[in-house]
């Protein structure tokens, strides 16, 4: 950011300034003084230091902490990173948060579940992860993945295990023009399509010697894979959105968590409208326990909601469109300037982008859902915007959606799946949404499998 470098410049004139020491003839003597003094002769260096009073060294390094302060709070990307179990789950007594989750995971009802895996694109990583020249392991969809990007800038995705003998290509291998190499005996494998193009220590390569090539696309400051069932070849891309490709936006921060549900349950709660003004309603200030957040002490402020949900036609069959409007409300009086006007367009069965126009300035959510395995997701959310809207506001939007994200993975942790649920007239939208986001299993979707006389995975 263009105005990051003056925010340093404007510090390091100003912080100076907090503290005076003893530099010239025992009389205290500004900081900026002595550089002056340092500029136009040798005065300075020839004069006796002394160390300035303690009060002032105090006041110097309050300063400094302050100064570092403004500067990862005004200037710095947010970023938040959940674990599994470090949120969606009330604490036991006697137990580690780590314990109460694989618990809970081993022992709640499923229910009957819809396919595991959806055909559709996947973010596997963000584009500046992933730097020329380097391999990065991944595991998505339940199977461990070579993500590298070629000395040219050209990303690919490979099947992480050699065909040979099983290494794990992400595990040392090297990137060498635009194959990977394996650690292991040396053998290439060309990113286009997996296809072995070299073994050290013969001269014939065997036509079938490949690996699994998937099909990939960078875009909008994301890597994203093609997942369908049936080998079938893309029927539609992500869109690009030009404000991010062409850099007049920028991303301000993001989050990551863990989340432990079937992937179907996370776009569904843009249908559940109804959800809105209850578990939402809560200021974010009262935070995500479930048995505070309703607290009578919160009732002073409330945020209200007005949403819909439709699916679109083709050719854009493969996306539904929710609009919002956020309202908030002080003691019964409304606060037009926290009103916010959202509209999000899921892409596939894990994309979503969500343009918000505020008071404050418009901004752009992306938000991505990929299964690691068949009920763990990973949810992301990055946000945009302008260049020269200030980071502090993109941020404390960011922690509050965060905060709303995490009471939402309270309910997704722990509930069953209901195949059949018992909706009334006003829950029509979520059998839309079940209707629509079939669309995205077939025949041979890979459903989830449990031994019956276990209850481990």
């Amino acid at each position: 950011m263009q105005y990051r470098y003056l925010f340093l410049l404007v510090l390091g004139i100003l912080v100076p300034s907090l503290a005076t020491v003893g530099l010239v003839q025992d009389r205290p003597v500004d900081i900026h003084a002595a550089w002056v003094l340092a500029l136009i002769g040798d005065t300075f260096w020839s004069t006796q230091w002394q160390w300035p009073p303690a009060g002032q060294l105090a006041l110097l390094a309050v300063g400094l902490a302050v100064a570092v302060w403004l500067y990862r709070l005004l200037l710095c990307p947010l970023k938040i990173s959940r674990t599994l179990h470090d949120v969606g789950y009330h604490p036991l007594a006697g137990y580690s948060r780590k314990d109460v989750a694989n618990d809970v995971r081993r022992r709640r009802r499923r229910g009957e579940l819809p396919p595991v895996y959806p055909n559709g694109w996947f973010r596997v990583m963000d584009s500046s992860q992933l730097r020329p020249s380097q391999v990065v392991g991944v595991t998505v969809l339940g199977e461990k993945l070579a993500v590298f990007r070629s000395g040219s800038g050209a990303v690919s995705v490979l099947d992480a295990y050699c065909t040979h003998l099983g290494a794990d290509l992400s595990m040392g291998g090297k990137v060498v023009g635009d194959c990977l190499q394996c650690p292991f005996h040396g053998w290439m494998f060309r990113g286009e399509d997996g296809k072995c193009m070299r073994i050290p220590y013969t001269e014939k390569v065997p036509d079938f010697a490949r690996v699994k090539s998937w099909p990939c696309l960078e875009r909008n400051g994301c890597i994203y894979i093609w997942y369908h069932c049936d080998g079938v070849e893309p029927t539609w891309t992500p869109p690009v959105i030009d404000e991010i490709e062409n850099g007049e936006w920028t991303c301000r921060g993001s989050t990551e968590h863990l989340i432990n549900s079937h992937i179907e349950e996370v776009p569904e709660n843009a249908a559940d409208v109804a959800h809105l003004n209850y578990l939402h309603a809560p200021i974010v200030a009262a935070g995500v326990n479930l048995s505070n957040i309703y607290s009578p002490s919160w009732e002073f402020a409330k945020h209200i909601w007005q949403a819909s949900w439709q699916p679109e036609t083709a050719p854009d069959a493969h996306i539904s469109v929710m609009l919002t409007q956020h309202m908030m409300y002080i003691f019964g009086r409304h606060i037009p300037i926290a009103d916010i006007k959202a509209t999000a367009r899921q892409v596939g069965p894990g994309i979503v982008f969500l343009f918000l126009e505020s008071g404050f300035g418009s901004f752009m959510l992306v938000q991505s859902i990929t299964p690691v395995e068949p009920l763990l997701q990973r949810l992301t959310h990055s946000i945009y915007t302008g260049r020269w809207t200030p980071t502090f506001l993109a941020k404390f939007l960011l922690w509050g959606e965060s905060i709303q994200v995490e009471r939402d993975i309270m309910i997704w942790n722990n509930k069953c799946y209901v195949p059949r649920p018992l909706l009334v007239r006003e829950d029509s939208s979520i059998g839309r949404h079940r209707r629509w986001y079939s669309q995205f299993y077939s025949e041979n979707s890979p459903r989830f499998k449990v031994q019956r006389n276990s209850l481990d995975w």
